[in-house]
């Protein structure tokens, strides 16, 4: 048995050499006073550092990510590009797409002003309920640490850092700020910390974000695991910001915490000051976090002499976004429907609320706003040739909850352009600032000079209703909001504010409205006044509020008729299912797996209809689908950025590959789901499964899922050779030949999982330790080598143990779908 210890690990970096790192900042460090040290140590916003102007060091500008950069603003007006979701990128299993991703939102991070972006996310799929699991990669944590550093990498080579998030077990999002999950050390390092150690050790990432949550009874941003492993055994060279407030007290700053965000203010202003004069807390501390802020100036170019790195030539966004959702699209059944031929086609019916308006992103701090997102509908309107008919019908309605005006249906009643008239007002009801806007949610995050003087705000529109009938008009969020409609009050209620859960304010808040009797195409001038509550803890000025309409509720059985109608006679139906930001959001998890409203029984009464019915699910996450075997073909597609509809179509009609496979397992019920707890009890959640999670577990319990790890289809067929397998130094090169015996060129991932029966230690009764993508014609065959780390069979027992003697691995296109096993002796 051969035990590593712990040792020090050298860190890339990127911006300069060392000791020219080390020498300029030591520099400045002795030119700075205790109170310069500290106000460095705070945020002067809601997203950027203090600047000192006598050491030149300008403010940097954090920005939330990962598959799109906002900035500063939260403003329709200030669009940003917007990639497919992380569990999207994860399903391409490509790590060189995953770098050309992060190198395509570090342009526009650069083009927006911003140093550092607030990703990749890593907590692993450990729950399909989690809320955020859509902006996560995978349930295996090794394919989730081959992306994060292969993301991290296209990140820094622009000079743009990459903060990967949330150190450490942010799996879920229920009660996260007071969350204790309970976990063993090894479960811990094998599982939940991998990706985080690639990342510094392989990608040398510039800044960790630590979580909310606790770990074993600590305070993540008061851990000793910021010190150990992150510090002292990977050799961390780079910054830690807590999350947003996470920072909560002095006894944070004694530990491996190097910035608190936001600011000013907070638990590290002059009381950690006072501190440090007191002797509490030595001021060799402080050096150290103002040395790691500092370096991480100097990468990002925020220091004199040090520019940023020029930008090359780089990739058009959104030709990019395009092809990366469809990268990760997953074909997971093909009754011979696709892909399409157009010449066979003559009407279309496309079906679907999400198919009018497809869903890109999923909701909560990574939100961007996109110039664009194209739906399903319009993709497809736009690929087939203008002689095939496509008729649209509703069939059901996905989202109930309350949602903005429609912006095409706004004037501006002041200019008479399209949008609205935003003022801001003092406490003195002068008026701060005036705007014209163009959608209907307005979020202040204290990132202008006024936000901490804005004492209320008036919103006004001309709205043009769509149909005829009863429309619920009001707002959504904590404060109070006074509504006239053609000048005659009709609304003024007070909303109190929700939970511990800030972000869950801004996302999933309260609302209230008011029946107008409306006619279609007669303009109604709606005029809001509003005062907020405070949202956020030490951000002056922070609010967010929705004004717009609660979706009247069509009569469901109608709806599903009108389909069926017209499903009859078409030559193909494209019925697009799926979830929204809503439903899956940071700030909350998801109590069930069903797709909302009757989405369920439209797909099955349109499938009786008609046989050629084509599912597109468009949901971050997955859902379950009782009729999966009933249709001729499902395509799942995640949340697929702003070009998902062209890439939709893309797929549908074979002019590129589905290429995704399935980064984790899907269920066919929530019952059947292995590992569903994302509740504390008493403030403690038990990792009780262990090592035990995603596929390892479903292995564990003998269930089939609906749609095994690593599972996808594609439009040609594939053989896989025999496995050779050679044991180095280094570890195990898997060797064979993979050969396209279709008619169309293709990808096929390949697997390779590691079994040891014999083991002297519990562990997975198979687990995936590499994997490789090939691209071939019709008719070729590649030759396929898969490098697989010797410690990709360690487990850790205060140390890395390598285990010798024989182990089987086992290759083929899922973990389900392995075979010609072959054994190596470590």
């Amino acid at each position: 048995m051969k035990v590593s210890r712990p040792k020090i690990i050298a860190c890339m970096r990127i911006g300069g050499p060392v000791a020219d790192d080390e020498i300029s900042v030591a520099g400045l460090i002795g030119q700075l006073d205790l109170d310069d040290k500290i106000l460095l140590l705070n945020g002067s916003g809601a997203w950027s550092t203090a600047a000192l102007a006598g050491i030149g060091l300008r403010a940097m500008v954090l920005s939330d990510g990962p598959s799109g950069v906002r900035g500063e603003l939260w403003d329709e007006r200030s669009a940003s590009l917007l990639l497919p979701c992380s569990t999207s990128l994860a399903a391409s299993w490509d790590t060189e797409l995953a770098r050309r991703f992060g190198a395509v939102v570090a342009v526009d991070a650069r083009r927006k002003g911003v140093d550092v972006i607030l990703g990749p996310t890593v907590a692993l799929h450990r729950s399909p309920l989690a809320g955020r699991h859509f902006e996560s990669f995978s349930e295996d944590p090794l394919l989730s640490a081959d992306l994060a550093a292969a993301y991290i990498t296209g990140v820094q080579a622009k000079g743009v850092a990459a903060a990967i998030k949330a150190y450490v077990c942010n799996d879920s999002e229920t009660d996260r700020y007071r969350l204790d999950v309970h976990v063993e050390d090894r479960v811990l390092r094998e599982l939940y910390l991998l990706p985080f150690e690639r990342a510094v050790v392989e990608a040398g990432v510039w800044v960790v974000m630590s979580a909310y949550n606790a770990v074993n009874g600590i305070t993540l941003t008061e851990n000793p695991l910021l010190d150990s492993p992150l510090d002292q055994e990977w050799g961390f060279d780079g910054m830690v910001v807590g999350d947003w407030t996470a920072v909560r007290s002095i006894e944070s700053a004694r530990h491996a915490q190097h910035l608190a965000m936001p600011g000013p203010g907070g638990p590290w202003g002059p009381a950690l000051a006072d501190a440090v004069r007191r002797g509490d807390i030595a001021e060799s501390i402080i050096d150290d976090k103002v040395e790691r802020i500092l370096r991480l100036a100097v990468r990002v170019g925020a220091l004199p002499g040090r520019s940023p790195v020029p930008l090359a030539e780089h990739e058009d966004g959104p030709t990019f976004a395009r092809l990366a959702a469809a990268e990760g699209m997953v074909l997971v059944r093909n009754e011979a429907a696709l892909p399409l031929q157009p010449d066979r086609l003559a009407r279309v019916v496309v079906v679907g609320e999400n198919a009018r308006y497809g869903v890109g992103q999923g909701g909560g701090s990574a939100t961007v706003k996109p110039e664009y997102v194209i739906s399903p509908l319009a993709g497809l309107r736009a690929a087939l040739p203008d002689r095939v008919a496509i008729d649209y019908r509703l069939g059901a309605v996905t989202r109930t909850d309350f949602r903005e005006l429609d912006e095409h249906r706004m004037l501006n009643p002041d200019t008479g352009r399209a949008g609205a008239q935003l003022r801001f007002f003092d406490a003195d009801g002068r008026v701060l600032h005036t705007e014209e806007r163009y959608a209907s949610e307005i979020v202040e995050f204290g990132h202008r000079e006024f936000s901490s003087s804005i004492a209320a705000l008036t919103f006004s529109t001309i709205y043009t209703p769509e149909q005829s009938g009863v429309l619920q008009v009001g707002f959504a969020s904590p404060g109070r909001g006074r509504l006239r409609v053609d000048g005659i009050p009709r609304l003024d209620e007070t909303i109190s504010a929700m939970g511990v859960d800030q972000v869950g304010g801004f996302f999933d808040p309260l609302s209230v409205t008011t029946a107008l009797d409306v006619v279609a195409g007669e303009p109604i001038l709606l005029e809001y006044d509003f005062t907020a509550g405070e949202i956020v803890d030490g951000v002056e000025g922070s609010f967010s509020v929705i004004f717009g309409l609660q979706p009247n509720q069509p009569d469901a059985t109608a709806l599903i008729d009108d389909a069926v109608d017209g499903a009859r006679s078409a030559d193909l139906v494209v019925v697009v299912v799926g979830t929204n930001a809503h439903i899956e959001c940071e700030g909350y998890d998801r109590s069930d797996l069903r797709l909302p409203g009757h989405q369920d029984a439209l797909v099955a009464a349109v499938a009786a209809a008609n046989p050629n019915t084509v599912v597109v699910v468009n949901a971050g996450a997955p859902v379950e689908l009782p009729w999966r075997d009933d249709v001729a073909a499902v395509l799942l597609t995640w949340f697929g950025g702003q070009e998902y509809g062209h890439a939709l179509a893309d797929v549908l009609l074979g002019h590129v590959e589905p290429g995704g496979r399935l980064p984790t397992t899907w269920p066919k019920t929530l019952a059947d789901a292995p590992v569903v707890n994302v509740t504390p009890r008493d403030g403690v959640l038990p990792y009780d499964e262990g090592l035990h999670i995603g596929y390892r577990a479903w292995s564990t319990i003998g269930r089939e899922p609906a749609y095994p790890f690593g599972f996808g289809l594609g439009y040609t067929d594939w053989r896989l050779g025999p496995p050779v397998a050679e044991a180095g130094a280094d570890g195990v090169r898997v060797t064979l030949d993979v050969a396209n015996v279709g008619e169309r060129p293709g990808k096929q991932v390949v697997q390779v999982y590691a079994e040891r029966r014999d083991s002297r230690v519990e562990r997975p009764d198979r687990w995936l330790v590499g994997y490789g993508v090939v691209r071939a014609e019709a008719g070729s065959v590649q030759t396929l080598q898969i490098e697989v780390a010797n410690r990709a069979f360690a487990y850790w027992d205060n140390g890395w143990v390598h285990e010798p003697g024989e182990y089987m691995l086992f290759t083929g296109a899922s973990v389900h779908a392995v075979g010609n096993p072959v054994r190596v002796r470590l």
